[in-house]
């Protein structure tokens, strides 16, 4: 549900609107017209048409359960596997090669262009809006003053309107018909207003950016993204790997490099068991450590050898795992989540045939 301010009657929308947002209080109308007029003078002074800031200033509406939303924001509780359940699924995938065989000039255009192949571009498309089909619902210069009126990020929620602004103004788009999620991703690949203004790309050749309604223009921008993260075209993602069950669980974080020799001369194996291929590539290891320690906490201890005999106690599982190349970090520059960089990987590899 959301709340259009009615300009012309401040008193009447402040006794009935202050129930909806009981948590706040009695709606603040002197903050919001503040926020509004913050808006307009620095829209003004960043020579933004005054059309433009009139639209965006027309008849903007509170949104609670953005607020909501945004104070309640979930703590991460999956671990790896279901995680991976639910963003490399096989209907995912099945999807993801559709579109490969539905676009294969724009894809090839894009990995001609900025060097990133087709099939990361589809890992990153199908991740972030599942291939287009999931459609953003809110209106975004609503949901960025509704948030600059909560306040807990003013500041950076006034740089992304002010962005979204220049952005309809540079590219002749009606501004309140621009959509996105709450917090103002939009687009194939949800890209907030900032990020657009600085690698978005015209990749249909009408003179315009538009990333959510043009896939030439989604696909060129997140391809000019890449890029500038500086993608290595021939470089891996992830390498899966297993390791010992007494492997120490503190450098699973990604954080301590070293490089397949090393990485090999302390346990660590291809998923067969054979040896790691003898690189002298530096990558990274991760591994849930949460879902290794719940393991190992339900896994039978053998106190003594008179008290057991082997065949009583199962012996302590190989701890599955992924060495993790500099493309990697490049994807948390994306996305600042492990699990999520891990499924981009994964999807990839699935999307290469």
């Amino acid at each position: 549900m959301w709340y259009r301010i009615p300009v012309f009657c401040g008193i009447l929308f402040i006794s009935v609107f202050g129930n909806a947002v009981a948590d706040r209080g009695v709606f603040d109308l002197e903050r919001w017209d503040n926020v509004l007029n913050k808006i307009r003078t620095s829209a003004t002074n960043q020579h933004i048409s005054k059309s433009v800031i009139d639209e965006t200033l027309k008849s903007p509406a509170f949104i609670p359960s953005i607020v909501k939303s945004d104070k309640s924001q979930t703590e991460f509780t999956l671990t790896l596997d279901q995680y991976l359940g639910r963003t490399v699924s096989d209907t995912r995938v099945k999807t993801g090669r559709k579109k490969r065989a539905e676009y294969p000039t724009l894809l090839s255009r894009t990995e001609q262009k900025y060097g990133i192949p087709r099939n990361v571009i589809l890992a990153f498309w199908g991740m972030e809006s599942n291939y287009g089909a999931v459609k953003s619902k809110h209106q975004l210069t609503s949901a960025f003053i509704t948030l600059m009126y909560e306040g807990r990020r003013e500041e950076f929620f006034s740089k992304q309107l002010l962005a979204l602004m220049k952005i309809a103004d540079k590219n002749k788009l009606s501004i309140n018909d621009i959509h996105g999620s709450w917090a103002g991703a939009m687009g194939h690949f949800q890209f907030i207003p900032t990020t657009l203004t600085q690698y978005g790309v015209d990749g249909n050749n009408d003179g315009r950016i538009d990333i959510i309604n043009s896939i030439g223009d989604a696909m060129f921008s997140a391809g000019n993204y890449l890029n500038k993260l500086g993608w290595k075209k021939d470089e891996p993602i992830i390498y899966k790997v297993v390791l010992p069950a007494d492997f120490d669980r503190v450098i699973l974080n990604g954080y301590t490099k070293k490089s397949f020799k090393e990485w090999s001369q302390m346990g660590v194996t291809n998923m067969d068991g054979t040896p790691l291929p003898q690189r002298d590539t530096v990558v990274g290891l991760i591994a849930d450590t949460k879902e290794i320690a719940k393991r190992d906490l339900y896994q039978p201890q053998r106190d003594t050898e008179d008290q057991f005999d082997d065949a009583d106690v199962a012996p302590s599982p190989v701890i599955k795992a992924y060495l993790t190349y500099p493309n990697f970090y490049r994807i948390k520059k994306w996305n600042n989540s492990s699990w999520y960089a891990i499924a981009i990987g994964e999807l990839a590899d699935k999307l290469k045939h």
